[in-house]
């Protein structure tokens, strides 16, 4: 059975629109699909208007991929099943969109001090209705002819550690977990390998994630190795967390992994969607 705990649509930084995404899940075969795009429900909330499914079709679920820190560490957390009107969620939301227009500031003045004026009018032209974030800078960049491409505006510029590398304004992990609890939602720990920490600060950041009520690890992301999935699958069962998994499915790409994760590539493990799906869940016993 496939579903999809981890996409992504053009209310934030991904290519397709939000009925667009959800028509190709649908084809797909996906039971349950959540929208994770960053630090905002619009995309989730634009499908779900539209969405009317029948009798054992694929479930739709809000979601959001929050950006915060831990420990000085920029960090995300999805969010899934919340209620999209709940007081203290909406208030979070509405402070990531002020931190989102704060850094953009940040980001187009040090571009400047390179000799890259305009960056901001030119990243929110690109964004459009998005979400503002650093992909839209990029875009613009290569769009001017300032770099050939996205990935070498990352590499050279907005990348972790370059100049438009800007943490500050995130609220702390324990914050967005508590919006997400607060909100009915079920807060996971988003490709945690991609933070690049030691093993034992990685452990101190999922001891902690736990400690704020958080529910669950993603155990699956995109394209990656087995020893990688065997690695956070065994964090889940130290920490005694559900596990969670999803495509983080942006556009089409040969490196980018396709809409759907297999419930049987997360292990014999207690899943989150056996929140949504109580009967459905992995082959008990498999090996770790």
């Amino acid at each position: 059975m496939l579903i999809d705990f981890h996409t992504h649509t053009t209310a934030s930084d991904g290519a397709l629109s939000p009925a667009v995404l959800v028509q190709r899940a649908r084809a797909k075969g996906i039971r349950l699909l959540a929208i994770t795009d960053h630090d905002t429900v619009a995309g989730y909330q634009l499908a779900a208007a539209d969405y009317t499914p029948t009798a054992d079709e694929m479930r739709l679920l809000s979601g959001v991929e929050f950006s915060c820190v831990w420990s000085g560490v920029t960090v995300h957390v999805v969010g899934l099943g919340m209620d999209c009107q709940h007081p203290d969620f909406a208030a979070g939301l509405a402070r990531l969109a002020v931190a989102r227009e704060e850094r953009a500031q940040v980001i187009a003045e040090r571009l400047a001090k390179l000799g890259f004026a305009g960056s901001l009018e030119g990243a929110l032209a690109e964004a459009g209705e998005s979400q503002l974030g650093r992909p839209h800078f990029a875009a613009w960049m290569v769009a001017q002819g300032h770099v050939k491409s996205m990935s070498a505006a990352f590499d050279r510029y907005l990348g972790q550690g370059k100049p438009g590398d800007v943490k500050a304004f995130w609220p702390e992990l324990v914050e967005v977990v508590a919006w997400i609890v607060a909100a009915g939602g079920v807060a996971i720990l988003a490709h945690p390998l991609k933070y690049q920490l030691t093993r034992s600060k990685l452990r101190r950041l999922v001891a902690d994630f736990k400690a704020a009520d958080g529910a669950g690890l993603e155990i699956l992301n995109g394209r990656q190795t087995q020893e990688q999935s065997r690695q956070l699958r065994l964090l889940a069962v130290e920490f005694g967390l559900e596990v969670s998994g999803g495509s983080d499915f942006h556009h089409d790409t040969a490196w980018g992994a396709e809409l759907g994760v297999e419930l049987h590539h997360l292990g014999g493990l207690s899943g989150v969607w056996r929140r949504w799906l109580p009967s459905e869940g992995c082959a008990a016993g498999e090996p770790l």
